[in-house]
């Protein structure tokens, strides 16, 4: 995430979107004003929401469900909330489930974009909208995409990881561990990264050792997968891109096994708990702040457009445009900003309310908190 201060839409529709106002397990939205509640009109329209997994992050079911859940009831939507579990028969199958049920809209956060393709043709061939969540279904159809500048996010994370080096040794050895091939955020962050790091790759500044993807974005295989790269290296390295919070908790403890952590810089992203914690250990250099409320609130006033039928109020809102190479066309998009978090920057996170500093500030944290003043 780049910009120092969190940004919000405010360009699109009277959109109000104000991090500040909620904690990760917060179940209250923007509040039911009358200005929230506009697009729904208070129809009780039935909206579909299918989020992917819990087992690689912990940010759907502690972030992205209690935050969408308060959002579309705030715009008098009628939500089904449910989870894949990473299963993409399961997703499916509860895909089928809310398209006989009747949803106006269906909000998709997929395992994989071949499920999500699928999933939208058959929704949208029952007249019901279709917005990707999160993540874009690359060769399918959905009408909208809500998200983050991806591309940033990664550019954040090799950001990162430059200023972490940047008295390093000529040609320090940099490891990448990427996220799911299948998920089209993961090649986005990839390339992010990329824009930042590969002129230093090519100058010779760092060596790039391995860059490598893990299916599903599966931690403990993340881990071993690093582990591997490590001992191939003799051993040696310097910095570790690490795609997000929980892969770099992976290579963190395979660090603690070598008497390395805290003395190899590690990105990551989601500012979860746990990679929040590491970060005042200084265990993990950065992660990026995304705040998912911003994401949820925007979803939740599009689909409250979309259940109405105004699709004009929907087009206004998504005025961003995102390139799905696969189909070849173009989705109109809402793409959000997000923020690199260093260890300085942790109190960014607990003032805006993503986090409570309960959860980070534990008896091993607790004289970093109150160091930084994190209360």
């Amino acid at each position: 995430m780049r910009s120092k201060t969190l940004a919000s839409i405010a360009v699109t529709a009277g959109l109000a979107l104000a991090v500040s106002a909620c904690g990760a397990n917060s179940s209250s939205g923007t509040g039911g004003t009358s200005e929230s509640n506009s697009a729904g009109s208070g129809s009780g329209a039935k909206v579909g929401v299918i989020l992917p997994e819990t087992k690689t992050s912990a940010r759907w079911e502690g972030f992205d469900k209690p935050l969408l859940e308060a959002a579309l009831k705030a715009e008098g939507l009628d939500p089904d909330i449910q989870n894949a579990q990473g299963d993409v028969q399961k997703f499916s199958t509860l895909a089928d489930g809310m398209i006989n049920n009747g949803v106006k809209v269906l909000i998709i956060a997929t395992p994989n974009a071949e499920v999500g393709a699928s999933v939208a043709k058959k929704a949208q061939a029952q007249g019901i909208q279709v917005i990707d969540y999160d993540r874009l279904n690359t060769g399918g159809s959905s009408s909208y995409y809500v998200s983050f500048d991806n591309v940033k996010v990664g550019e954040l994370q090799g950001q990162g990881m430059a200023d972490a080096l940047k008295d390093a040794p000529q040609g320090a050895n940099v490891i990448e561990i990427e996220g799911a091939p299948t998920d089209n955020n993961a090649t986005l962050f990839a390339d992010g990264q990329k824009k930042v790091l590969k002129p230093l790759y090519d100058s010779g500044k760092l060596k790039l050792v391995q860059s490598q993807p893990i299916d599903d974005w599966d931690n403990q295989k993340g881990g071993q997968v690093f582990e591997q790269i490590l001992t191939g290296n003799g051993g040696k390295v310097d910095g570790v891109v690490a795609a997000n919070d929980g892969l770099a908790g992976a290579v963190i403890t395979v660090l603690k096994k070598v008497g390395l952590n805290g003395k190899v810089p590690v990105t990551g992203q989601d500012a979860t708990p746990d990679g929040l914690q590491a970060v005042l250990l200084k265990d993990q250099y950065m992660t990026v702040f995304k705040p998912i409320k911003e994401e949820a609130e925007a979803t939740a006033k599009l689909a409250g457009f979309l259940a109405k039928g105004d699709t004009a109020g929907a087009d206004k809102l998504a005025s961003g445009s995102t390139k799905d190479t696969k189909a070849n066309r173009d989705v109109k998009s809402v793409l959000l900003t997000s923020q690199l978090i260093t260890r300085d920057k942790v109190k960014v996170v607990v003032d805006a309310g993503f986090v409570k500093a309960s959860e980070i500030c534990v008896a091993a944290t607790q004289a970093a908190c109150t160091e930084l003043g994190i209360k």
